[in-house]
């Protein structure tokens, strides 16, 4: 009769309890953020704080650089603000990609999933793609009303591409040790090689088959999709690329792996396709670049698989141009309907169920199961359509609070939106060093860790503010 009782030697640490109080400290910041500008304009106590937080939005359906310039007779024409729900959005994107590169806290779910599943990181990189694919519309719907040639457009177009790409690969493979660029660990695909070429894809479909306007005051049977059959050229495009990712996904064969498959490798299915990570994607990659690419990623670790996978592959970056050519789509409902703000939010909320419903069906609303499980490594279906429909559902939103309503200046997020290579290649080069990080001691719960990447993420939205004051733009 023998019996067993439990006793607690130290209790352990709340592994939850530094995140809970820093996002109560947020939320009091910004509280006060939203009640200090009110009391002062109702006291007119203090200008130079109206000045910097009472900034009144102004909608806009252009994203420009600069807000004013100097006429013939030197005096100030004001030029259409931004529109400033697009730059909240990119800020807001890049600061939680900043957060997440920081390390989140150690919190496993600002960590990317291992394989199939999505976390807070895994929501990042599509937003920021989502991004371009509006910026590209409105900008260069605002060059051709000026008269800017097509041949101008792509010279700007392959400028700005081939510096995307060579900032992405020297700074990808950049290593104090080694120098400006890293021999011994060189890696060809990368985030920003990513965001280059979808910009090229997305902007010679803008400037070659996106002229046309919508005919508001046409009244026919197929106005409710006219923003999408008076640009089939470019769905044309688009639906052939993505049936190319599907055949090659799913009809490819790949050797010594079942065909159609989607899974990590290694010890995952019960160790039976140990080299098949990522199907024909990891494949294709492998082929092409064989060992310069990602060799440590997610699925590494818990799947304990041998062979490098890329994220940033050649079979992702097709829908990475998909998700990109949403985000065009929102662009064009922006510029269509100007001062119809209704008409923008529902159509921004029809395609949030559209997508929502799609990706749901896909994946049978399972992490593994389903037709196609929603997957990062993998910018599988699911996951883009998932990523699109949040897209849609969170710029329309912002698009509502700060461009309609001006509840919200989009502070601080507008800062580093407006400054967002500056602030990506800043972080990426300069993240490990102090004042942005240091060699933490107290590991045994996460306080220090969540400190330190909210620390460093505080830095670049101050350093941004800075140079949004001084009006320093980063452009390419």
């Amino acid at each position: 009769n023998r019996s067993c009782t439990h006793i607690v030697d130290r209790r352990p640490n709340n592994a939850y309890l530094p995140i809970l109080v820093a996002a109560l400290l947020l939320a009091v910041i910004a509280l006060l953020f939203v009640v200090i500008p009110y009391i002062c304009r109702r006291r007119c106590t203090s200008k130079f704080i109206k000045t910097i937080c009472c900034q009144g939005p102004q909608h806009s359906e252009e994203n420009e650089e600069s807000h004013a310039s100097e006429t013939a007779h030197g005096a100030v024409k004001a030029k259409p603000t931004r529109l400033l729900s697009l730059d909240t959005f990119r800020g807001f994107s890049l600061t939680v990609m900043v957060f997440v590169n920081y390390g989140g806290g150690g919190y496993w779910f600002f960590q990317h999933a291992p394989w199939n599943g999505l976390t807070v990181a895994d929501l990042v990189m599509p937003w920021f793609v989502f991004v371009i694919g509006t910026s590209v519309v409105l900008a260069f719907s605002s060059m051709q009303r000026r008269g800017v040639s097509r041949l101008q457009l792509l010279r700007k177009i392959t400028w700005r591409t081939v510096v995307l790409l060579l900032l992405g690969f020297c700074f990808l493979n950049y290593s104090p040790k080694d120098g400006p660029l890293s021999w011994s660990w060189l890696r060809i695909p990368g985030v920003l090689q990513r965001l280059g070429f979808t910009y090229f894809v997305l902007s010679l479909l803008q400037t070659f088959w996106g002229q046309k306007e919508i005919p508001l005051t046409a009244y026919n049977w197929w106005n409710p999709v006219q923003d999408i059959l008076l640009y089939w050229p470019q769905w044309l495009i688009i639906i052939l690329l993505e049936t190319l990712w599907l055949c090659l996904t799913f009809l490819m064969p790949v050797p010594n792996c079942p065909t159609g498959y989607l899974g990590a490798g290694g010890i995952g299915d019960n160790g039976l396709y140990p080299n098949c990570t990522g199907g024909a994607a990891g494949y294709i990659d492998r082929w092409m670049f064989g060992d310069n690419m990602y060799r440590y990623p997610t699925c590494k670790e818990i799947y304990r698989t041998t062979q490098p996978f890329d994220p940033e592959g050649v079979l992702s970056t097709i829908n990475s141009i998909v998700i990109g050519f949403l985000g065009m789509q929102a662009g064009k409902i922006i510029i269509f309907y100007k001062k119809m703000n209704v008409h923008i939010l529902c159509r921004f909320l029809v395609w949030t169920l559209i997508l929502g419903i799609s990706a749901a069906i896909l994946s049978k609303c399972t992490r593994d199961g389903g037709f196609i499980p929603v997957n990062k490594n993998l910018w599988s279906l699911s996951y883009i359509m998932c990523m699109g429909c949040l897209s849609f559902l969170l710029l329309g939103g912002m698009f509502f609070v700060v461009d309609i309503k001006g509840w919200w200046g989009g502070q601080p997020f507008i800062y580093p939106g407006m400054n967002s290579i500056f602030v990506y290649v800043g972080h990426s080069l300069l993240g490990f060093y102090f004042p942005f990080s240091w060699e933490m001691r107290f590991q045994q719960s996460h306080w220090e860790w969540l400190f330190q990447s909210l620390w460093g993420t505080a830095l670049w939205l101050l350093i941004a503010y800075l140079l949004y004051r001084k009006k320093f733009f980063l452009k390419i």
